[in-house]
């Protein structure tokens, strides 16, 4: 396992574990999902990993997935996830992927609907959050 990845487990332990409560099993819960996805990681000018997510292209490659998308509590409001997901939505577009599909806490969707995310669906209860569907066209 890279050094990259283990940083990318760490700051999701600390968040959706720790912080917000799932169980560590659930949140990784495939491990084909883990290795078929691109991992972001965010690190500061101390070269700290404060923030994540990954992208799992879906396999006809036409849409991908934004899943785990984290800072640290002490990392946020510095314009991590912003920078995060610049660069996932970066490489979907230069992978022709067209399309970005993610499951927002409804606490983020706000950050979501900013960035040209559109909802779609029904609120929906996932790990015991409340969450909505959303999409972009890359």
């Amino acid at each position: 396992m890279s050094e990259t990845y283990l940083d990318a487990l760490k700051i999701r332990n600390e968040v959706f574990v720790k912080e917000q409560g799932i169980s560590y099993s659930l949140e990784v819960e495939s491990p084909l999902d883990e290795a078929m996805s691109i991992h972001f990681v965010l690190y500061n000018d101390a070269n700290k990993a404060c923030g994540t997510c990954r992208l799992l292209p879906k396999e006809n490659s036409t849409s991908a997935i934004l899943q785990r998308m984290a800072v640290l509590s002490e990392e946020r409001g510095k314009s991590y996830a912003s920078l995060l997901l610049d660069e996932a939505i970066q490489f979907a577009s230069s992978h022709h992927i067209p399309e970005i599909t993610l499951h927002a806490q409804i606490s983020a969707k706000g950050f979501y609907d900013k960035t040209g995310f559109e909802p779609s669906g029904e609120i929906f209860e996932e790990a015991g959050i409340q969450h909505i569907t959303m999409h972009k066209t890359v």
